[in-house]
């Protein structure tokens, strides 16, 4: 089994995320600054806002933690969207209510949304953007390879199948209500499962020597687990992501990496102003 460690990547990306905050802070005053928005308590959201502010911390990009109440959640967009000083905002999912959400990251102005949910985003998706690093960061060839996406939400499955197919690439999105699911997988050279309901594929839906991506996310017990069920990881032809580290630590490097980009743009202007 090879394994697909996006720890191992994330290393290197962050030296070079590390050099550019650094450039950005002395050459042009800018401190790069990410506003996360979320609401009400949940212990899996405390985890992915504290992943986030370490990783800020570790590539001095300043991270801010917003909670407003539901009937407050807009106002705190907008003066976000006015605050000067901050170059990124990400509205941290799941919301206490859910039928906030499509209302709450199409207000986020485009060019400070870096995970790339509203309608108008500048930016490509955290979470897409870091399975495509992922599978060219260990050489996985898409080209003339049979993809199949399980689950197509805003996060991970649409804007993953929009921008592979963008690039010419065969790809096929599902989700859990597909006619025959496992028959359709089966076909499948590449598998990026991302559905949120825990051991959804089996080995039995899996070729051999195929290329398994685990991008799927639930809570239980206050503990995230995949789609993948447990078996799938006991074969040895697989290429697949590891239990923990596969998907996670590369979206949080391609989230900053939206950050510093949103901050350099910034600096560009300063820099015409100045001329």
């Amino acid at each position: 089994m090879k394994v697909l460690d996006g720890l191992e990547l994330t290393g290197y990306i962050k030296e070079r995320q590390l050099k550019q905050v650094r450039a950005l802070r002395q050459s042009w005053r800018v401190i790069p600054r990410l506003a996360i928005v979320r609401t009400g308590d949940n212990p899996v959201i405390d985890i992915y806002t504290r992943l986030k502010r370490i990783y800020g911390e570790d590539i001095l990009i300043e991270v801010d933690i917003y909670n407003p109440s539901e009937s407050e959640l807009l106002g705190q967009i907008d003066k976000l969207n006015h605050d000067e000083n901050t170059h990124g905002i990400i509205i941290q999912l799941p919301l206490s209510n859910p039928s906030q959400t499509v209302s709450a990251v199409n207000a986020v102005t485009p060019e400070k949304d870096v995970d790339g949910l509203g309608i108008n985003s500048s930016f490509t998706p955290a979470t897409a953007m870091a399975i495509d690093w992922l599978l060219a960061g260990y050489n996985i060839e898409l080209a003339n390879k049979k993809i199949a996406i399980i689950g197509n939400d805003r996060l991970v499955g649409t804007p993953l199948y929009k921008m592979w197919r963008k690039a010419g690439l065969d790809v096929s999105v599902y989700d859990d209500q597909t006619k025959d699911l496992a028959s359709v997988v089966m076909l499948a050279d590449i598998i990026v499962a991302a559905t949120g309901i825990p051991g959804l594929i089996k080995t039995e839906m899996i070729k051999n020597g195929a290329v398994v991506v685990d991008a799927g996310t639930a809570s239980e017990n206050d503990q995230i687990i995949g789609d993948i069920a447990d078996d799938v990881r006991q074969r040895t032809d697989l290429t697949i992501t590891p239990i923990k580290g596969g998907v996670g630590p590369l979206t949080v490097a391609a989230l900053f990496d939206n950050v510093t980009t949103s901050a350099r743009k910034v600096a560009d202007q300063k820099g015409q102003q100045d001329i």
